[in-house]
Protein backbone atom coordinates (compact mmCIF):
# COMPACT_ATOMS: atom_id res chain seq x y z
CA UNK A 1 0.00 0.00 0.00
CA UNK A 2 1.88 3.34 -1.13
CA UNK A 3 2.13 6.15 1.85
CA UNK A 4 -0.55 8.28 2.08
CA UNK A 5 1.94 11.50 2.98
CA UNK A 6 1.26 12.87 -0.34
CA UNK A 7 -2.52 12.95 0.65
CA UNK A 8 -3.63 16.80 0.08
CA UNK A 9 -4.17 18.28 3.60
CA UNK A 10 -7.63 18.83 3.43
CA UNK A 11 -9.26 16.01 1.75
CA UNK A 12 -13.11 17.72 2.66
CA UNK A 13 -16.10 17.71 0.36
CA UNK A 14 -15.54 20.83 -1.57
CA UNK A 15 -11.42 19.57 -2.60
CA UNK A 16 -12.88 16.12 -3.72
CA UNK A 17 -15.66 18.67 -5.79
CA UNK A 18 -12.79 20.67 -7.29
CA UNK A 19 -11.30 17.40 -8.49
CA UNK A 20 -14.12 15.66 -9.48
CA UNK A 21 -14.96 18.93 -12.06
CA UNK A 22 -11.31 19.53 -12.85
CA UNK A 23 -10.68 22.61 -11.24
CA UNK A 24 -7.49 24.19 -12.52
CA UNK A 25 -5.34 24.55 -9.38
CA UNK A 26 -6.55 21.30 -8.50
CA UNK A 27 -5.33 19.09 -11.32
CA UNK A 28 -2.02 21.59 -10.82
CA UNK A 29 -1.67 20.58 -7.23
CA UNK A 30 -2.61 16.99 -7.59
CA UNK A 31 0.08 16.54 -11.01
CA UNK A 32 3.05 18.69 -8.69
CA UNK A 33 2.37 16.65 -5.39
CA UNK A 34 1.80 13.16 -7.14
CA UNK A 35 4.07 12.68 -9.80
CA UNK A 36 6.37 10.68 -8.05
CA UNK A 37 3.56 8.64 -7.10
CA UNK A 38 2.32 7.76 -10.08
CA UNK A 39 5.94 7.12 -11.27
CA UNK A 40 6.58 4.60 -8.89
CA UNK A 41 3.46 2.61 -9.90
CA UNK A 42 4.28 2.41 -13.46
CA UNK A 43 8.06 1.98 -12.79
CA UNK A 44 7.77 -1.62 -12.08
CA UNK A 45 5.60 -2.82 -15.12
CA UNK A 46 6.76 -0.21 -17.74
CA UNK A 47 10.94 0.88 -18.76
CA UNK A 48 11.92 4.26 -20.42
CA UNK A 49 10.25 5.78 -23.23
CA UNK A 50 7.19 3.31 -22.21
CA UNK A 51 7.07 4.28 -18.95
CA UNK A 52 7.35 8.31 -19.55
CA UNK A 53 4.46 8.19 -21.84
CA UNK A 54 1.87 6.03 -19.15
CA UNK A 55 2.74 8.42 -16.27
CA UNK A 56 1.83 11.09 -18.47
CA UNK A 57 -1.12 9.65 -20.15
CA UNK A 58 -2.24 8.59 -16.51
CA UNK A 59 -2.36 12.80 -15.65
CA UNK A 60 -3.89 13.54 -18.81
CA UNK A 61 -6.19 11.09 -18.71
CA UNK A 62 -7.45 12.52 -15.33
CA UNK A 63 -7.51 15.95 -16.93
CA UNK A 64 -9.79 14.66 -19.90
CA UNK A 65 -12.08 12.00 -18.75
CA UNK A 66 -14.47 13.20 -15.72
CA UNK A 67 -15.63 9.36 -15.39
CA UNK A 68 -12.53 8.22 -13.81
CA UNK A 69 -11.72 11.54 -11.41
CA UNK A 70 -16.02 10.86 -10.26
CA UNK A 71 -14.59 7.76 -9.48
CA UNK A 72 -12.91 8.37 -6.44
CA UNK A 73 -15.41 9.37 -3.63
CA UNK A 74 -12.98 9.55 -1.05
CA UNK A 75 -10.53 7.50 1.44
CA UNK A 76 -7.22 7.69 1.05
CA UNK A 77 -6.01 9.74 -2.63
CA UNK A 78 -2.62 8.68 -2.95
CA UNK A 79 -4.04 5.11 -2.80
CA UNK A 80 -6.37 5.46 -5.30
CA UNK A 81 -4.43 7.37 -7.76
CA UNK A 82 -1.71 4.47 -7.18
CA UNK A 83 -4.34 1.97 -8.23
CA UNK A 84 -5.24 3.56 -10.79
CA UNK A 85 -2.09 4.15 -12.55
CA UNK A 86 -0.83 0.78 -11.87
CA UNK A 87 -3.93 -0.50 -13.83
CA UNK A 88 -3.27 1.64 -16.47
CA UNK A 89 0.59 0.61 -16.93
CA UNK A 90 -1.14 -3.02 -16.70
CA UNK A 91 -3.01 -2.68 -19.59
CA UNK A 92 -0.77 -0.65 -21.66
CA UNK A 93 1.89 -3.81 -21.24
CA UNK A 94 -0.90 -6.03 -22.11
CA UNK A 95 -1.62 -4.01 -25.45
CA UNK A 96 2.37 -4.08 -25.99
CA UNK A 97 2.41 -8.02 -25.59
CA UNK A 98 -0.28 -8.83 -27.94
CA UNK A 99 1.28 -6.00 -30.47
CA UNK A 100 -1.79 -3.86 -30.76
CA UNK A 101 -1.82 -1.00 -29.37
CA UNK A 102 -15.65 10.44 -21.86
CA UNK A 103 -18.12 13.34 -22.23
CA UNK A 104 -18.82 16.02 -20.05
CA UNK A 105 -22.56 15.40 -17.89
CA UNK A 106 -23.03 18.44 -16.15
CA UNK A 107 -23.84 18.29 -12.14
CA UNK A 108 -27.11 17.33 -11.13
CA UNK A 109 -26.62 21.05 -8.63
CA UNK A 110 -26.64 22.58 -12.19
CA UNK A 111 -25.09 25.58 -10.59
CA UNK A 112 -23.32 28.03 -12.78
CA UNK A 113 -19.47 28.21 -10.93
CA UNK A 114 -19.83 23.90 -10.75
CA UNK A 115 -20.71 23.60 -14.26
CA UNK A 116 -17.52 26.05 -15.22
CA UNK A 117 -15.45 23.95 -12.95
CA UNK A 118 -16.41 20.87 -15.02
CA UNK A 119 -15.45 22.52 -18.11
CA UNK A 120 -11.72 23.75 -17.23
CA UNK A 121 -10.20 20.18 -17.57
CA UNK A 122 -11.57 19.82 -20.90
CA UNK A 123 -10.78 23.39 -21.80
CA UNK A 124 -7.21 22.88 -20.07
CA UNK A 125 -6.91 20.07 -22.84
CA UNK A 126 -8.24 22.57 -25.89
CA UNK A 127 -5.79 25.41 -24.58
CA UNK A 128 -2.64 23.14 -24.34
CA UNK A 129 -3.49 21.70 -28.28
CA UNK A 130 -4.17 25.18 -29.26
CA UNK A 131 -1.62 27.40 -27.93
CA UNK A 132 1.13 24.81 -27.31
CA UNK A 133 1.82 22.29 -29.68
CA UNK A 134 2.80 22.57 -33.02
CA UNK A 135 0.24 21.65 -35.59
CA UNK A 136 1.79 18.62 -37.12
CA UNK A 137 1.83 17.10 -33.62
CA UNK A 138 -1.72 17.17 -33.41
CA UNK A 139 -1.61 13.76 -34.88
CA UNK A 140 0.51 12.21 -32.51
CA UNK A 141 -1.08 13.70 -29.30
CA UNK A 142 -4.21 12.14 -30.51
CA UNK A 143 -3.40 8.88 -31.60
CA UNK A 144 -0.96 8.01 -28.11
CA UNK A 145 -2.02 10.44 -25.91
CA UNK A 146 -5.94 10.59 -26.35
CA UNK A 147 -6.69 7.27 -28.06
CA UNK A 148 -4.07 5.47 -26.50
CA UNK A 149 -2.63 3.62 -29.76
CA UNK A 150 0.63 1.28 -29.15
CA UNK A 151 3.02 3.00 -31.32
CA UNK A 152 2.93 1.01 -34.40
CA UNK A 153 -1.00 1.79 -35.03
CA UNK A 154 0.00 5.33 -34.63
CA UNK A 155 2.72 5.66 -36.96
CA UNK A 156 0.64 3.89 -39.28
CA UNK A 157 -2.20 5.50 -39.18
CA UNK A 158 -0.29 9.48 -39.26
CA UNK A 159 1.77 7.27 -41.83
CA UNK A 160 5.02 8.80 -40.54
CA UNK A 161 8.22 6.54 -39.41
CA UNK A 162 8.17 5.23 -35.35
CA UNK A 163 11.34 7.18 -35.31
CA UNK A 164 9.52 10.19 -35.93
CA UNK A 165 6.38 9.36 -33.56
CA UNK A 166 9.01 8.70 -31.01
CA UNK A 167 10.83 12.31 -31.22
CA UNK A 168 6.94 13.85 -31.30
CA UNK A 169 6.01 11.60 -28.74
CA UNK A 170 9.01 12.62 -26.23
CA UNK A 171 8.87 16.50 -27.00
CA UNK A 172 4.80 16.81 -26.10
CA UNK A 173 6.03 14.98 -22.82
CA UNK A 174 7.99 17.87 -22.02
CA UNK A 175 5.62 20.76 -23.05
CA UNK A 176 2.64 18.73 -20.91
CA UNK A 177 4.71 18.51 -18.17
CA UNK A 178 5.52 22.26 -18.21
CA UNK A 179 2.04 23.08 -19.41
CA UNK A 180 0.60 21.30 -16.21
CA UNK A 181 2.94 22.71 -13.87
CA UNK A 182 2.16 26.34 -15.03
CA UNK A 183 -1.57 25.96 -16.86
CA UNK A 184 -1.98 30.17 -16.93
CA UNK A 185 1.97 30.76 -18.28
CA UNK A 186 2.46 32.23 -21.79
CA UNK A 187 3.92 29.15 -23.65
CA UNK A 188 5.87 29.34 -27.11
CA UNK A 189 4.94 26.73 -29.98
CA UNK A 190 8.61 25.27 -30.02
CA UNK A 191 10.01 23.92 -33.30
CA UNK A 192 12.09 21.47 -33.89
CA UNK A 193 15.18 20.95 -32.53
CA UNK A 194 18.34 22.78 -34.05
CA UNK A 195 19.61 20.37 -36.48
CA UNK A 196 16.42 17.49 -36.42
CA UNK A 197 14.88 17.31 -39.78
CA UNK A 198 11.39 14.94 -39.19
CA UNK A 199 11.04 12.02 -41.70
CA UNK A 200 7.20 13.03 -42.87
CA UNK A 201 6.95 9.99 -45.30
CA UNK A 202 7.36 6.54 -44.89
CA UNK A 203 7.51 4.06 -41.90
CA UNK A 204 9.90 2.40 -40.09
Amino acid sequence: MPSTTLDPPRLDERWIADFQAGHAATMAAVYRQHFELVRSAVAPILRGADRETVIHEVFLRLLSIEKLRRAYQGGSFASWLFAVAKNHAIDYARRRARETPGGLVPSAEGATEHIEKQLEARLLVQQFRREVLPPEWHGVFEARFIRQLDQREAARLLNIPRTTLLYREHRIRGLLRTFLLHPDAGHATPSAAPGVKEKRHGRT
